[in-house]
């Protein structure tokens, strides 16, 4: 019998905590949240001050009942549950479950899960806190009033089986909106002249490029302006006018939070939000490490402070100076300033300890691991180095009246980008060496060119620009950035295209139809404004029921007026090149049960439909015939042989155009706990073969 129980959310991290603690200690899991208002209604009792109804979760029973004996036989309980809102929500629901007196001394947080923390935590044990609960619990409960009240309404007056969210319905019109700008653009044409010349001593060569008329700025918006300039400046010298020299101090970016880990993982990794904090929850839950046992690598990853530890400060400096020499540590400890409104509950994410450098531990580590580790890691320690300083040259010449100019950068000092450089979604400053000039000296032109162009509409959003948007807006929270994002793809209202974020028909009738009728509810600010009031409930500044109260009324009144007065909305169907074979009308996709398939627009005088056929560019080994990639009634995604029945060939696994070295059979993709491999379909040969780079067709299968 163990003296006390500790209860965390999951078993990666049960099993990792058990590791530091003594025989005295038992450590189980109970795999998330055990309670939840029910599915099959709004579980709130708008009457009686929003009490919510609570249930247990379909599948947390049995879990349930084995923490319950676990937690009798137990001397005492700890729960030990991420430390956030939605961790101490569970363990409030932990407290209510197995009749704990919320009370007592029965909760510990820890930033991460290293020995030292989880320890340092067991000695401060404290009562749960139960203004987090409150804050958690109002946003459940809002959430859940939008969504109940909003998508019958959809229902009936767009399309059956639609849903709103109070956070995704902002975040899709914030996509809706710039698809908006994109189309409304109207592109006005420019021209650049770009001149090569040389230096008369040294006779190297750089560019300049048209900036005006004797030193003030002039834009060319038509080939006859450019045209003018280009014959006035023909075979005629340029003279240098001004050089203007200086230093320039670049600032390491400050350690990840949620939302700059999410957008530089996607810069520099491509990964998408959900699968970057996966992967993330996966480190700092705990990696096995050879001798050193399971170890969370990282500190918690759902934070939007810049802060860090005094002691992982100097623990990086002191590796720093080891490692780089003095120069490369600055006199004093860099600290940065977090955005206006981060809740700064947590520190930065950063590695556990330096001393875990990635190439040290890249063996026991995934390929996808490995890779975000190192980005935390090397962002870390950049964070806490010195600046760089490059050297920064400004040349202004005069042609025939034309002013040019030419820049230059070079770096003095690497200091942190020895190590790290911040990804941009913009275009990069590149290192340029100017020839030494003087004012006075004239320099020939060796080529000289000019380019129409146009100027370019908002770029699309992509994940990494979204979740950027969202954090600047203050829409959501760190926590809700990823899941938000999933949702409006998997409800059809937002699709990925090359990694941008462009909304459907679908989406655009949807968000039409929020902002012609609940514009509050997809208002940016107004969405910002309950953001901060949840804070306030946290903050103990304001009670969650006032919170609710104060929304409810007016936003119930909208959905009556709705259901009683919007119009309904058509959603025009998407026209295939699919030819019907039964009538000749191009056919239409639609989307029923198990997702997206072909039907003839004619119905009903024409009842034809097909499923959407996806070939992949392998042959199947039975017959020879071209294998599809279908999906199952479940929406899990299979392949079969397009000439089933008569074929009956079926893989769960994507087969692979790679033949089985040993015996020749097919090879296909699997995924297991230690990512992706390739293995022979033949069970009598077995091979497998590890370590393959992956395709960006095996990339999406993993991705699924």
């Amino acid at each position: 019998m163990s003296d006390t129980l500790v209860i965390v959310e999951s078993p990666a991290k049960a099993k990792t905590i058990g590791k530091f603690l003594g025989n005295q200690y038992k450590v189980v899991a109970s795999n998330g949240h055990v309670r939840d208002l029910p599915k099959s209604q709004i579980g709130v009792q708008i009457d009686k001050g929003f009490a919510p109804k609570y249930i247990t979760l379909r599948g947390r029973g049995d879990v349930l009942e084995r923490i319950r004996k676990e937690a009798k036989a137990a001397g005492k309980v700890i729960l030990a549950t991420d430390p956030d809102r939605e961790g101490e929500a569970i363990s409030w629901h932990l407290a209510q479950v197995l009749k704990l007196d919320e009370k007592s001394k029965c909760r510990i947080v820890f930033n991460e899960i290293t020995s030292s923390a989880v320890k340092n935590a067991i000695k401060n044990v404290r009562p749960i806190d139960m203004s987090l609960v409150d804050a958690q619990q109002a946003r459940r409960i809002l959430d859940r009033l939008v969504g109940y009240e909003i998508s019958p309404i959809l229902w009936r007056k767009v399309r059956k089986g639609l849903s709103a969210g109070r956070v995704q319905s902002v975040a899709a019109r914030i996509i809706c909106d710039r698809e908006m700008e994109i189309r409304d653009f109207v592109p006005e044409e420019y021209w650049n002249i770009t001149a090569k010349l040389r230096e008369t001593t040294s006779k190297k060569s750089f560019e300049a490029k048209y900036y005006g008329e004797n030193g003030n700025k002039r834009d060319l918006h038509n080939e006859a302006d450019t045209k003018e300039v280009l014959a006035r400046i023909e075979n005629n010298l340029f003279q240098v006018t001004d050089v203007k020299e200086g230093v320039k101090t670049r600032h390491p970016a400050p350690p990840f939070t949620t939302s700059s880990l999410q957008q530089e993982a996607s810069r520099k990794l491509g990964f998408t939000t959900k699968r970057t904090m996966m992967i993330a929850q996966q480190l700092y839950e705990g990696i096995e490490l050879g001798g050193k046992g399971s170890i969370g690598l990282i500190s918690y990853i759902r934070t939007d402070s810049v802060r860090i530890a005094t002691e992982a400060q100097q623990a990086a400096r002191s590796f720093l100076a080891a490692r780089f020499g003095e120069k490369y540590v600055p006199e004093k400890p860099n600290f940065y300033k977090g955005r206006a409104g981060a809740q700064d509950a947590h520190e930065a994410i950063r590695p556990t300890s330096v001393e875990n450098e990635p190439a040290a531990i890249k063996d026991f580590l995934t390929s996808e691991q490995y890779r975000l580790y190192k980005l935390v890691y090397e962002r870390f320690l950049a964070s806490q180095m010195s600046d760089a300083e490059f050297a920064t040259t400004q040349v202004t010449l005069n042609c025939a009246g034309a002013t040019f100019r030419a820049n230059g950068i070079r770096t003095i000092f690497d200091g942190f980008t020895v190590v790290y450089t911040e990804g941009r979604d913009d275009a990069q400053e590149k290192e340029t060496t100017l020839p030494e000039l003087a004012a006075g000296e004239d320099c020939k032109a060796e080529k000289i060119d000019s380019e129409q162009k146009f100027t370019q509409p908002p770029p699309r959003y992509t994940e990494a620009t979204l979740v950027k948007a969202l954090e600047e807006k203050g829409i959501g929270r760190p926590s809700t950035y990823s899941p938000t994002i999933s949702t409006i793809v998997d409800r059809g209202y937002i699709a990925r295209e090359k990694k941008q974020l462009v909304p459907t028909e679908l989406g655009f009738v949807v968000n039409r139809f929020m902002l012609e009728n609940f514009d509050e509810i997809v208002d940016v600010q107004f969405t910002a404004m309950m953001e901060n009031e949840l804070d306030e409930v946290e903050d103990e500044k304001i009670g969650w029921v006032d919170v609710l109260t104060k929304f409810y009324g007016p936003f119930h009144e909208k959905v009556a007026l709705a259901l009683k007065k919007a119009p309904p909305e058509k959603i025009p169907d998407e026209v295939s090149d699919v030819v019907c074979e039964k009538c000749g009308a191009m056919m239409v996709y639609k989307i029923g049960r198990f997702g997206k398939f072909l039907a003839c627009p004619n119905f009903p005088d024409c009842r034809n439909t097909k499923a959407i056929v996806e070939k992949i560019d392998v042959l199947c080994p039975k017959c020879g015939a071209a294998l599809i990639k279908r999906k199952s009634k479940r929406g899990k995604a299979f392949y079969g042989c397009e000439r089933y029945p008569e074929c009956d060939f079926v893989s769960w696994d994507k087969p692979t155009k790679m033949p089985c070295p040993q015996c020749g059979g097919m090879m296909v993709q699997k995924i297991g706990q230690n990512g992706s491999y390739i293995a022979c379909v033949n069970k009598e040969c077995g091979y497998i073969h590890r370590n393959v780079k992956k395709t960006k067709e095996e990339k999406e299968v993993e991705a699924e």
